[in-house]
């Protein structure tokens, strides 16, 4: 059974500082304003590429959006969109502080993907390797190819947590980058902390490694789970990535960041795109941060629509991977091709079959109506297998 209590984080940016920092109209709109009822509808159906109304359960986004607060600082940002974004300070030191880390132990990208790209683009060539499990998420494959270096894939274990052991013995001269997703997407599974302390250990010096902790704030409950940015810090090949579009619900403003090592970082930073992070990710994230009551709500949430899927999923004596994410793994029990062009002919978006895991779907849980309507859409196919 998963647990339901959730550690709220904790801030230590306070409302004084970020407002100081602002100072101007942009911050008043941002901050002032009062916080209005939810605009999204209880059902948020989102277009897809056919421009035809569509439930889409494939992004793993936040289904309650974005806090009021940063809806505003997004439309105050509106009247100075013809402006260059400007320089970042004010956001990377207020997660610095945050973190309980120096200014120069933050690195912005245009969401954690482009920390990926950067990371690639820092360490990969040919003839070297990157070391990951599979499956994963595919974005750091995706950047690495294009470099001609070779990927090394390492299965995950049987409780499709990360085989570290395994990931160790494939690590050689040629590896120049690692990198684990904990946790893991699109499993939403788990790898026990001290495991990764362990392999930490065990590491190379010289081998960098990217720990992406995208889905940090929904994994809090679980006592096998830790954040590694303190170890960020202190060890020059630990670099760990953030993301404001999970929890913070910020997908479409492309906003994230990267914990580390000073000269680690600046490696990473030769490699970004200039002004990467446009003017409204930087003031909406400064929002964000500061309305840490919306994450804590938002989590919540989240907390009550995994268990009530886990519930469903036994009450059809169904099977799914131990969630800890803001989605779930499911047992099909058959072809997921199949499965996923069920619910494409019922207007229902589930994302492609996961390389290696023939009979698992990955669903974003949404809001109840939406998990509703994934669940009678499940219903019509009117079979209920016992997973073995």
């Amino acid at each position: 059974m998963i647990g339901r209590t959730t550690k709220r984080a904790q801030m230590t940016i306070s409302r004084r500082d970020l407002l100081r920092q602002f100072g101007s109209s942009v911050a008043t709109g941002a901050f002032l304003a009062t916080r209005s009822e939810k605009s999204a509808p209880d059902i948020a159906w989102t277009q897809d590429d056919t421009a035809t109304q569509a439930l889409r359960l494939d992004r793993n986004e936040n289904a309650y959006g974005p806090s009021a607060a940063a809806i505003a600082a997004i439309q105050a940002a509106s009247r100075d969109a013809h402006l260059f974004p400007g320089a970042p300070d004010a956001l990377i030191e207020s997660l610095a502080k945050l973190h309980g880390v120096k200014n120069d132990q933050i690195l912005l990208g245009a969401g954690s993907s482009e920390i990926f790209r950067m990371a690639a683009a820092a360490y990969l060539s040919a003839g070297r390797n990157i070391v990951l499990s599979r499956p994963t998420y595919e974005v750091m494959e995706h950047y690495a190819r294009p470099r001609t270096a070779e990927v090394i894939g390492v299965p995950l274990r049987k409780d499709h947590s990360h085989d570290l052991a395994a990931m160790l013995g494939r690590i050689g001269s040629k590896t120049r980058l690692v990198y684990i997703a904990n946790p893991n997407n699109p499993t939403a599974t788990l790898t026990d902390k001290r495991e990764i302390e362990d392999f930490l250990k065990e590491l190379p010096r010289s081998v960098p490694v990217v720990l992406d902790e995208a889905y940090h704030e929904y994994a809090g409950g679980s006592g096998a789970y830790a954040s590694f940015v303190e170890h960020a810090v202190r060890r020059e090949n630990l670099i760990v990535s953030r993301t404001f579009s999970k929890a913070y619900g910020l997908a479409g403003l492309r906003l994230g960041y990267a914990v580390g090592e000073a000269s680690t970082l600046k490696r990473l930073a030769a490699e970004r795109l200039e002004q990467s992070v446009s003017r409204f990710a930087l003031l909406a994230g400064q929002a964000a941060l500061l309305d840490q009551s919306h994450i804590a709500t938002c989590v919540h949430q989240n907390q009550e629509s995994r268990q009530e899927f886990i519930n469903q999923v036994n009450a059809r004596m169904l099977r799914l991977l131990d969630p800890h994410c803001n989605f779930a793994c499911l047992n099909v029990m058959s072809p997921a091709g199949a499965v996923i062009d069920h619910y494409r002919k019922h207007n229902v978006v589930l994302p492609p079959e996961i390389p290696l895991m023939p009979n698992y779907v990955r669903v974003s849980l949404g809001t109840v109506e939406q998990m509703k309507e994934f669940w009678r859409v499940w219903d019509l196919q009117h079979r209920h297998p016992m997973a073995m």
